[in-house]
């Protein structure tokens, strides 16, 4: 090669180079065009659909290597395995999953759906990446080693975390980075269950929780291309396999299927209070005996293999026993008990913090549940009704539906795995009464009440989760005589004890400006020394005033621009 080709080779590298800088400079200033935010939205598919098959793979290859089989023929071949192997598995992997989390994470726990939701609606988009990664390798190891949990949830947290790198990178602002959230959990979702709609109203319903038009095409964009990933793979095939036959016998069949989706409601408002219970019970012992936390899933461990030794359906993600009861090869008292164990199983692998997600589970009891019903259905009623296999996929769809709070993705998720779109009435009728009866028993959905349960009110809308992540700091005011009161009114008003903290969100000082009726407040600093009670209080040290108005008008331009985004 001449000097002069090197030469204009270097010169090209180097505009090349400049000019991809520029754009990356200008597209952090003034955030990506429709047309570069759509090119990113494609690669955040691809990325998350890899990340969803490299976890499915992952999960497969472990499960291989330790019970010789994947999920798909797991309990038959962990049936003919010794009891001391089905048991002692468990254990070792609780015991790893300990020491990830113990390590890698703040408060030993896995994150999952509910901390994407929390991301996407305080965080501007953004979740922890160091905590996020630690959990799916937690995860990883749960669902390899034997945990009755699924694998969406740390896929969707995954798929987060490669959003937030993006978001952060580029120094997106927040709504742009919720949009590249929504992209990456719908080519999680969508590559996760070979499932593209539903993957990209997944993303709308659960976890941007609205559906703005400026960001459907994107995040379909991203489902589409996380369905082409696994289809790569696994080809353009259905997850279950169902028997032909499945349409309903005649309308009058429909009441059935209401009160499936009524008692749905309630098994699905079981699993969650179970779940919720476990894992107060799980921290109320860690209190108690002082234990530390990382040997809270080897205990969960041992009791998952001592319930696997007669149950072994129980292991892993569950697909075998949901296809078993889909095509009816599972008789009613046996579906009836394997529900019960797999109830108990999930709530010990999740309450005990050994990661995981709650779908797959959901999708097995709803299965498990539909088929018993509708074996007393069809044999009540045998010249008016269908196949007890459509009971199975609606009550499939109507638990699932109820625990994620989504109807409509869940709907469409079932659909999709099981390639039977003609059962779309039945599925219908149980997913919306299963819904509804279902958000009236535990705070909508299982995602919300975690969050709830952790003091995160986004169940109850922008109006209230908005003024929580807002601190009075962004409307404070300094003290000046010249624009404002007296600094003798100010120091007496906090001399009373009617002032606000520094540290304080825009929900408490609101709370105190109602309880004083007061038209402004000062802003003290807490004194970090201790007080003599001989010695009388010091002066709290002021540091600024806050007006009433002012905190109004921050609540309000923030709901403003949440109502803006949401119906862009």
């Amino acid at each position: 090669m001449s000097s002069e080709q090197q030469s204009w080779i270097k010169r090209g590298w180097r505009y090349t180079t400049g000019r991809c800088t520029h754009a990356m400079q200008v597209m952090r200033d003034r955030g990506p065009s429709q047309l570069q935010f759509w090119f990113m939205a494609l690669m955040i598919g691809i990325c998350a659909g890899f990340a969803a098959l490299g976890f499915r793979l992952g999960i497969g290859a472990l499960q291989r290597a330790i019970y010789g089989a994947d999920d798909l023929t797991m309990a038959s071949t962990a049936f003919h395995l010794p009891w001391y192997w089905v048991l002692t598995v468990p254990i070792i992997g609780g015991f790893v999953v300990g020491q990830i989390l113990h390590r890698f994470t703040p408060d030993g726990r896995c994150r999952t759906v509910s901390d994407v939701i929390e991301g996407a609606a305080l965080d501007g988009g953004r979740v922890e990446t160091k905590a996020g990664l630690a959990s799916a390798a937690a995860s990883l190891i749960t669902l390899g080693s034997g945990g009755s949990s699924g694998r969406e949830g740390p896929v969707v947290h995954l798929a987060a975390v490669i959003s937030t790198m993006v978001a952060e990178r580029i120094k997106a602002s927040p709504m742009t980075g919720r949009d590249l959230l929504g992209c990456a959990v719908a080519g999680a979702v969508a590559a996760s269950f070979n499932a593209p709609i539903a993957g990209a109203l997944f993303a709308h319903e659960v976890v941007l929780r609205h559906f703005a038009i400026h960001a459907f095409a994107p995040i379909a964009i991203a489902a589409v291309a996380g369905t082409v990933i696994n289809r790569l793979e696994f080809g353009n095939v259905a997850e279950f396999s169902l028997p032909h036959g499945n349409d309903l016998g005649f309308y009058v069949e429909l009441p059935a299927f209401m009160l499936l989706g009524l008692l749905c409601a309630l098994v699905a408002a079981a699993l969650m209070k179970a779940v919720f219970s476990a894992d107060d019970l799980g921290r109320y012992v860690l209190a108690r005996t002082g234990w530390p936390r990382w040997l809270l899933p080897t205990i969960a461990g041992g009791f998952l293999g001592l319930i696997a030794i007669p149950f072994p359906e129980i292991i892993g993600v569950g697909y075998e026993t949901t296809s078993a009861a889909l095509t009816g090869r599972i008789g009613f008292g046996e579906a009836i008990i394997i529900a019960m164990v797999k109830a108990v199983a999930v709530a010990i692998t999740l309450g005990g913090r050994m990661g995981g997600g709650i779908f797959s589970p959901s999708l097995v009891m709803g299965a498990l549940t539909g088929l018993a019903f509708g074996i007393m259905a069809t044999g009540f009623l045998p010249e008016l009704s269908g196949s007890e296999n459509l009971y199975a996929l609606a009550g499939m769809g109507a638990v699932a539906a109820a625990v994620l709070g989504a109807p409509i993705s869940t709907a469409l998720i079932v659909f999709e795995m099981t390639g039977d779109w003609q059962t779309g009435i039945a599925v219908m009728t149980a997913v919306s009464l299963s819904s509804a009866l279902a958000s009236r028993l535990v705070h909508r959905s299982f995602f919300l009440t975690q969050l709830e349960n952790r003091d995160v009110h986004v169940a109850e809308g922008p109006q209230v989760w908005l003024p929580q992540k807002m601190r009075i700091s962004t409307v404070m005011r300094p003290v000046t005589e010249d624009e404002g009161p007296s600094s003798d009114l100010v120091r007496n008003l906090a001399i009373k004890g009617n002032a606000l903290d520094e540290g304080m969100r825009l929900d408490q000082a609101l709370a105190e400006f109602e309880r004083i009726g007061a038209a402004f407040l000062p802003v003290i600093r807490p004194s970090e020394e201790p007080v003599d009670d001989s010695e009388a209080a010091p002066d709290p040290e002021i540091i600024g005033i806050v007006y009433h108005v002012d905190a109004l008008r921050a609540l309000n331009q923030a709901l403003a621009e949440a109502a803006a985004e949401e119906h862009s």
